[in-house]
């Protein structure tokens, strides 16, 4: 059983929209984008234990929180979330027969209805969609929620009009177990997960236990009624007889010792829950602990750990499971097992994340952009990169693209030194208080190395179809642009031809031969210093300078290029002028408020070789 579809309305920030999610899914999109809200949602409608919460929504589960009637005569807002569910097992089309609808893949819809008596559909497949309806009681002055098959209406008669749901059955508490839903937050998760509260993930494996074997509560209650402290220490033994030769005289009370007791727990369930904890022993170190004293990564990984015995207990393919940012307090490589862990053994995965390690493991198709606009209205739809770029290209590029999901706009550049080179000149209108000028990591700007002048137009479409502001700077190529490539082109809310061969020639063309002789000079003495380049010699012209500083540049490309260490030679007056402007230009673009342009410094100003000094 996955999730295929969820329409949310008047939830939170959402005041509508649709999801469509199929198999295995990451949801990513902006901070506030909507992509927390949607798991809720997911928990409202089938979570085992989310409607036992009271209230079950409140004030701020409604868009606006506009939950009261406009007047007497209108209906009060409703919270409604419907979710199609698809690819259900046989016990399910058994179980949910009369509250199945036929579903098209084609149309991401439901079918025309399949006659009254059909057990077997022509085409599409069976799906079972269902609700929550949460609103306000005026009359009870307090909210109310429940969860409903959102097919078919009942008969008029058998039901009072203002009941929640009003024609629509309830889906209850035993139809969610065939969903096998489970949704673990952020932050809380290691202590929610751990602890054995309601919906907890060892509650969940509570529960499943105690369908093989019967009631492990009852079973904990037994035992720990057994247990007298008073009968076992002989401190407590006497208190209780002090304790009771003074009661005595003054309540009547049984004549045996045991009429006083001292025992661990209220031995109720409920209280159970509250205070049972698990010890766990990690090295370094031998000595048990609360699990709620282990750090939070280590947390997060015994979250993992019962994740696999939840698996083994429903059995292969059997949960729906929403996961919100995995990531937290866990490295790299737990991240990915976690991922990989879920997709391989959940029926579905339904994931949040800001890590490029998770979102590296789901191919594309897998991952769906949330947007949310002003007025509430959400929308989503997959990553599509076109027929061009190869899967083995993709392969390549995973974790590139995994960090231009994440990102607002996407800078295109043609290799690994315009990269360097462009963050060092913003780490440098970063450090200059004279500049306005919001950094790459601070305006959500990602640098996306396309691998030659003539692929980064292929990258507009690509990247601007996923919602993202996209910007393309390229050397002039050696042959021109195809007519294809031009349309490309178009797809960038920026895109230039620096006019130049190489990037190295624009540096050298751009920063004065006086920086230049200053970069050679400390370069010179370095280990990776290509010697075959030779030094610079003493009376060396300016056009000597510049003829070696693009050698240089030109022995030490890519991601160990030396183009850094000539642009920190640079004060601000100093800095290449069309990647200074490219720069400023797109910072414009990013920016929420509109700025001033930056005047340039005037040409008797102090100048710096020191960018700490800028």
């Amino acid at each position: 059983m996955r999730v295929r579809r969820v329409s949310i309305s008047n939830f939170r920030g959402i005041s509508s929209g649709n999801v469509l999610l199929d198999s295995h899914s990451l949801l990513v999109g902006g901070n506030a984008a909507g992509k927390s809200t949607v798991c809720e949602a997911l928990e409202l409608v089938l979570g085992l234990e989310r409607l036992y919460r009271r209230p079950v929504i409140d004030e701020y589960d409604f868009h606006r929180t506009h939950y009261r009637a406009a007047d007497d005569s209108t209906e009060p807002t409703e919270v409604r979330i419907e979710v199609v569910l698809t690819d259900l097992s046989e016990e399910a089309r058994r179980r949910f027969r009369g509250h199945l609808r036929p579903w098209s893949s084609d149309n991401n819809d439901f079918a025309p209805p399949a006659a009254e008596d059909a057990v077997d559909l022509v085409e599409g497949e069976w799906c079972l969609p269902v609700v929550f309806l949460g609103r306000f009681n005026a009359a009870d002055d307090d909210f109310e929620g429940g969860t409903f098959f959102a097919h078919p209406r009942r008969p008029e008669g058998d039901y009072a009009e203002d009941d929640l749901g009003g024609a629509l059955s309830p889906f209850r508490r035993d139809d969610k177990r065939y969903c096998g839903f489970l949704y673990l937050r952020p932050n809380r998760t290691g202590n929610r997960a751990l602890s054995f509260g309601r919906g907890s993930l060892i509650d969940t494996i509570v529960r499943l236990e105690s369908d093989r074997t019967g009631s492990l509560w009852t079973s904990a209650l037994d035992a720990l009624g057994e247990i007298d402290l008073a009968e076992s220490t002989s401190a407590f033994s006497e208190i209780r007889a002090a304790v009771l030769s003074r009661v005595r005289n003054f309540l009547s009370m049984p004549a045996s010792d045991s009429a006083i007791g001292v025992r661990p727990s209220d031995l109720t369930r409920e209280h159970l829950r509250e205070v049972l904890r698990m010890f766990i022993a990690t090295q370094p170190g031998t000595y048990p602990v609360p699990f709620n004293r282990l750090s939070t990564g280590a947390l997060n990984v015994l979250v993992f750990a019962l994740l696999t015995y939840i698996a083994d207990l429903r059995g292969p393919d059997s949960v729906i499971f929403a996961m919100e940012e995995p990531e937290i307090a866990l490295p790299p490589h737990t991240q990915r097992r976690l991922v990989d862990f879920v997709t391989g053994t959940m029926g579905q995965a339904i994931v949040t994340s800001h890590s490029p390690y998770v979102i590296e493991r789901f191919d594309p198709s897998q991952i769906v952009v949330l947007k949310r606009d002003d007025d509430g209205v959400l929308t989503s739809k997959p990553i599509e990169l076109g027929n061009e770029l190869k899967p083995k290209r993709y392969r390549q590029e995973r974790r590139q693209f995994a960090e231009a999901v994440l990102a607002r706009g996407v800078l295109v550049v043609e290799g690994a030194t315009e990269v360097v080179t462009l963050l060092a000149i913003a780490d440098a209108l970063d450090a200059d208080p004279a500049t306005t000028y919001q950094h790459p990591d601070v305006a959500g700007l990602s640098l996306f190395n396309a691998g030659s002048d003539t692929n980064v137009p292929h990258y507009g479409p690509i990247f601007s179809a996923m919602g993202k502001t996209v910007f393309g700077v390229h050397d002039t190529p050696n042959t021109p642009l195809t007519p294809e490539q031009d349309t490309n082109t178009q797809s960038f809310a920026i895109h230039i031809d620096v006019g130049y061969p190489g990037i190295e020639d624009l540096l050298v063309t751009e920063i004065p031969p006086a920086v230049q002789r200053n970069f050679l000079t400390s370069v010179s003495t370095r280990s990776d210093y290509p010697a075959q380049c030779g030094q610079l010699p003493e009376q060396a012209s300016d056009e000597q300078a510049r003829d070696l500083a693009r050698e240089v540049l030109k022995k030490r490309k890519g991601t160990e290029s030396f183009a850094p260490l000539l642009i920190a030679e640079c004060s601000r007056g100093e800095l290449p002028t069309t990647l200074v402007t490219l720069l400023l230009d797109i910072h414009q673009h990013l920016s929420p408020l509109p700025h001033a342009e930056n005047p340039p410094p005037p040409e008797d100003a102090p100048q710096s070789n020191d960018l700490g000094d800028a």
